[in-house]
């Protein structure tokens, strides 16, 4: 089969648009976390395709479309209604309806295949998918179905954002949260259904969420997140078709959701916000960032205690608790950005390099009375989870945590010593 073949290429649009509404849909389940609803919908569309057969005895997958979707509401009310009217919550209910379906949809499957009129069903298909059995005609409720989720989800973007993010206030505002979610699922019915023929009950869970979760590494923005999600899709439903006609019986949908994973792989370790190595790099210069501040302040209240010019870096490393290796390698990154000197007294600082070390004490200190006394301070606007607690401070309440410091004798008071030294040295050469 070549790539410009008409088959393949009707194929290579099936997959392209399951991608692209697998991946706009996923986004919004992925947000509810309902990562494994669409596992659960697609395990339960297999019982559904096995009794519409049973009944029907037609291979018609328009048929058993319908089967599957019809069986698939059911599973998705039962999944709600024990999470509603029980103790149960809802990821077990997922559980429990997903085996009990599927369990169901095996037991038909086998029953079927030994039956005199099952064995030639190829029902099996269903279960890893058989994307090179799509027709011309598939294709086109493909491009219907897929336009259809598409225009649902620009025209209730903002209710689905409400949905996923803050229900109780977008219930608040008078939205019908119950029947928006309802509309929701059914939307996911439709992908899973649409994609049972491409990838099969196994695997189409893969292609609703692993396209979102790809996209949720390179944006914290949901429209943003969304059209990433459908082009992650869409590439996934093009590579994969392309790799699987170049190999001999190399199955499609298994392809598709490798391809898939391999973009959700690249975006774990490189991805600009979250990915691996820029967390490395950030790490490694936070540990860089704290070895200099814990030098600069060890070597600030060292010379603040004893009012003592210089030090060693065997005396730093003591007072630290740091390696002797360690603290050269501070000593010198401070070198380099100017902050200390070394001469025949030992490490000093810089006008600059004393300047910095003030700031990081005198910010150190505050935090610490803010929490020695945080009853008192209830009503500062205080984030915790910020560096600087000074810069979060206006004028009287920096008067105040000041003044809090002098009592306890814990005000950084190097400068005044360090202009002292200063302005002796100068007399000195003065007199010289």
């Amino acid at each position: 089969m070549t790539f410009l073949d008409p088959n393949t290429l009707w194929v290579l649009l099936a997959c392209m648009l399951l991608g692209i509404s697998s991946g706009v849909i996923g986004c919004f389940a992925f947000l509810r976390n309902r990562s494994l609803i669409g596992d659960a919908l697609a395990h339960a569309a297999l019982p559904g395709v096995c009794i519409m057969f049973l009944l029907t005895q037609i291979k018609s997958i328009g048929l058993f479309l319908i089967g599957a979707a019809i069986i698939g509401l059911l599973a998705s009310y039962c999944i709600t209604a024990i999470s509603r009217h029980t103790r149960i919550k809802e990821d077990a209910s997922i559980a429990i309806i997903l085996s009990v379906f599927f369990g169901a949809g095996i037991m038909l499957l086998t029953y079927i295949q030994h039956s005199n009129s099952g064995n030639q069903s190829g029902l099996d298909k269903f279960l890893f998918g058989q994307a090179a059995s799509l027709v011309l005609s598939d294709v086109y409720t493909m491009i219907a179905i897929s336009a259809v989720l598409l225009l649902t989800t620009t025209l209730l973007f903002k209710e689905f954002t409400l949905l996923s993010f803050d229900s109780n206030f977008g219930r608040g505002l008078g939205f019908p949260m119950k029947g928006l979610d309802g509309i929701l699922m059914l939307m996911i019915l439709l992908c899973v259904v649409t994609g049972l023929q491409a990838v099969g009950v196994v695997l189409m869970s893969a292609m609703l969420i692993t396209p979102a979760v790809t996209a949720r590494y390179w944006t914290d923005k949901i429209s943003t997140m969304v059209i990433l999600a459908g082009v992650f899709g869409a590439l996934s439903g093009v590579l994969g078709t392309y790799f699987s006609t170049q190999v001999n019986n190399l199955p499609t949908g298994p392809m598709i959701v490798l391809a898939a994973t391999t973009f959700f792989l690249f975006s774990v370790i490189f991805s600009p916000k979250r990915g691996v190595v820029i967390r490395l790099v950030t790490h490694m210069k936070v540990r860089k960032k704290v070895l200099q501040e814990d030098v600069l302040q060890v070597l600030y209240e060292s010379m603040e205690y004893e009012l003592k010019e210089g030090y060693s870096i065997d005396e730093l490393a003591k007072r630290s608790g740091k390696s002797i290796t360690k603290v050269q390698r501070a000593i010198e990154m401070l070198k380099s950005h100017l902050f200390v000197h070394v001469d025949q007294t030992g490490i000093q600082f810089t006008k600059t390099g004393l300047q910095k070390a003030h700031e990081i004490v005198l910010n150190e200190r505050v935090w610490d009375v803010y929490y020695m006394n945080e009853l008192d301070y209830q009503g500062f606007n205080i984030d915790k989870g910020q560096e600087n607690i000074i810069t979060q401070l206006n004028h009287t309440e920096r008067q105040t945590m000041f003044k809090r410091l002098e009592d306890y004798e814990m005000m950084p008071n190097l400068l005044a010593f360090q202009a002292n030294v200063l302005s002796d040295k100068k007399r000195s050469e003065v007199s010289l």
